[in-house]
């Protein structure tokens, strides 16, 4: 959505890193990896919508970006000789999120995107100017909230907060209208002949309507995901796109190995719900989950990591006989993915509260996370959380700035116990923060998507009701394994995949008990619960796809067969990921 603070843009603050100017001597240097093309006065480069053609560097003439508003066009920037055009899309070919006509006769230098990963690899230092001007002019995009799609729903509808919600942890631009307080709006709904039922609409970029689409739809209208290549065979296939996956995505992909990664919603997992960690290592000054995963996730790319999002993956087969087979990952949508090797890094997902009708709150008033777009629904009001845990804690402290007070419900004895000492003293010294020890919801009450009053338990047995409208639960969180089949990737009792020893003596470190198919992070039985371990581990686990994909080659000549080629495999058996 776009900024609701008054200060000065990204576009104004830092023009000379968003829209920098390459000398003579750089754009010789680029050549190499581009082709040179040539445009009339008045024609279009491209349009909101279609896939960009990569980085646009001019060479000769000017050109305008501009986007479509109230029946106009609205004129963002032009660029000159030595500028370019293009933002963080052109790394993975997404469709473009501005129109671009030439002013005058241009003479433009284009580089696709598989070129351009490689700009950014072999010229690291041209290479940093032009990713931070793509990441910044991202940015903008979302500052303004605009060049995506527009969301028609009340703003309290638990659909809109869901496809809100879905683009904003996508980085994606968009705009939520309210037909209830917004003229515009009203007169959509009443262009289409919609009733409130009816609502919310989307309206794409390109002009198609969605009516209360799926996460998936909206993704496709948009071109953020599209249909996957049957026939090719990935080295690893990474099933899951929180720090673990995305970690073993980077390290990999930077390898040389070509990656997919797969995740049935967005990029970031749970570490993306948090609005600050300050434990991780070289952020003395805290970062935000979602800043912290949109970094890693560019990085991916950079180095020529695919990513599909949302898909999600449904079953693990092997392709084959054979040893050495390929193994076949099927989506929801019948869609096949083939790989060598697997990475499960598919986490956990949230624990439910055991309370009556918490289905008929959740999406409006039952939160699992606490971003801008739940703080800003619940500013100025009281609030109630159950958790105990640092995430729980990185909650109470985020939402303590932006509500009247947070009654932080806790079943333990002592809140200590299981979170952070840093946490602890911070929440304890915030004034409208009331921990209550030993204490459980014991109902919710109102009407189904508005929540009037929450009603808990103490230890003593007494039940408090408080006027309260949102309840945010971290409860902790079970294995996201339901899409395994036991019978072939072994699992603990509570459902974490057992990996390494665990398994067989001798087994690979951190490899499951199917050849050539790993877990890592969260889903993992035995890790550590925390985001360093996560991505430490999807570091360690590249060794060991090496140590495999080695020797399947070396089988598969054994054989007297021709083993398709691997991007990128490591004579040694012992060889680590590099930091």
């Amino acid at each position: 959505m776009p900024a609701t603070g008054t200060g000065p843009l990204i576009n104004e603050t830092r023009r000379e890193q968003v829209f920098p100017v390459l000398d003579a001597a750089e754009i010789e240097r680029l050549r190499r990896f581009g082709e040179v093309r040539h445009y009339e006065a008045g024609q279009a480069l491209w349009r909101i919508g279609e896939v960009g053609h990569g980085l646009t560097v001019v060479l000769t003439g000017s050109l305008a970006i501009s986007q479509p508003e109230a029946g106009q066009r609205r004129l963002i920037a032009t660029h000159s000789p030595g500028e370019f055009l293009g933002e963080i899309a052109q790394l993975s070919g997404r469709p473009a999120l501005v129109d671009v006509d030439a002013l005058e006769p241009v003479e433009a230098l284009i580089i696709p995107p598989e070129k351009l990963r490689a700009v950014l690899v072999a010229e690291a230092e041209l290479g940093e100017r032009i990713m931070r001007a793509l990441i910044l002019r991202r940015m903008g995009l979302l500052e303004l909230g605009t060049g995506g799609p527009v969301i028609v729903g009340p703003g309290h509808h638990r659909d809109v907060l869901r496809l809100g919600g879905f683009l904003s942890r996508n980085a994606h631009p968009h705009l939520s209208l309210d037909p209830e307080t917004d003229p515009e709006a009203r007169a959509l709904v009443e262009r289409f002949g919609l009733n409130p039922g009816e609502l919310p609409i989307i309206l794409c970029p390109d002009g198609r309507l969605l009516r209360n689409p799926s996460e998936d739809e909206l993704a496709r209208c948009l071109g953020m995901v599209g249909a996957l290549d049957p026939d090719r065979v990935y080295d690893v296939a990474v099933v899951g796109a929180g720090p673990a996956g995305l970690a073993t995505a980077v390290y990999a992909a930077s390898e040389g190995l070509s990656v997919l990664v797969l995740d049935c919603r967005t990029f970031g997992g749970q570490a993306g719900a948090s609005m600050r960690i300050e434990n991780y290592l070289g952020f003395p000054t805290g970062i935000t989950g979602m800043a912290l995963m949109a970094r890693a996730y560019t990085q991916a790319q950079k180095f020529g990591a695919e990513m599909a999002m949302p898909d999600e993956v449904v079953s693990l087969e092997s392709g084959g006989a054979a040893e050495g087979d390929p193994y076949v990952l099927t989506l929801l949508n019948q869609e096949r993915v083939r790989a060598r090797s697997v990475v499960i890094a598919t986490g956990a997902r949230y624990r439910r509260l055991e309370v009556a009708d918490l289905e008929q709150f959740e999406g409006s008033c039952v939160h699992y996370w606490a971003s801008p777009l739940e703080g800003k629904l619940c500013t100025g009001q009281e609030v109630a959380l159950v958790g105990a845990g640092n995430s729980a804690g990185q909650a109470t402290v985020y939402l303590a700035a932006r509500v009247a007070k947070v009654w932080l419900l806790v079943r333990g004895r002592d809140l200590g116990a299981s979170m952070s000492r840093y946490l602890v003293q911070r929440i304890e010294g915030l004034a409208n923060v009331e921990i209550l020890t030993q204490a459980e919801i014991a109902a919710l009450e109102g009407q189904p998507g508005q929540l009037e009053a929450v009603r808990w338990r103490l230890a003593s047995g007494e039940e408090v009701c408080r006027p309260i409208r949102h309840l945010f639960l971290f409860i902790g969180a079970s294995p996201n394994t339901q899409w395994l089949d036991p019978t072939q990737v072994a699992l603990d009792p509570k459902g974490f995949v057992l990996t390494g020893s665990d398994v067989a003596p001798g087994r690979r470190s951190l490899e499951t008990s199917l050849d050539g198919v790993f877990a890592v992070g969260d889903v993992r039985s035995g890790s550590v619960k925390r985001v360093a371990a996560a991505v430490g581990e999807g570091a360690q686990v590249v060794a060991a796809l090496h140590a495999f994909l080695a020797k399947n080659t070396v089988l598969a000549r054994a054989r007297g067969e021709t083993p398709q080629p691997v991007s990128a495999v490591s004579a040694r058996s012992d060889k680590s990921a590099q930091f």
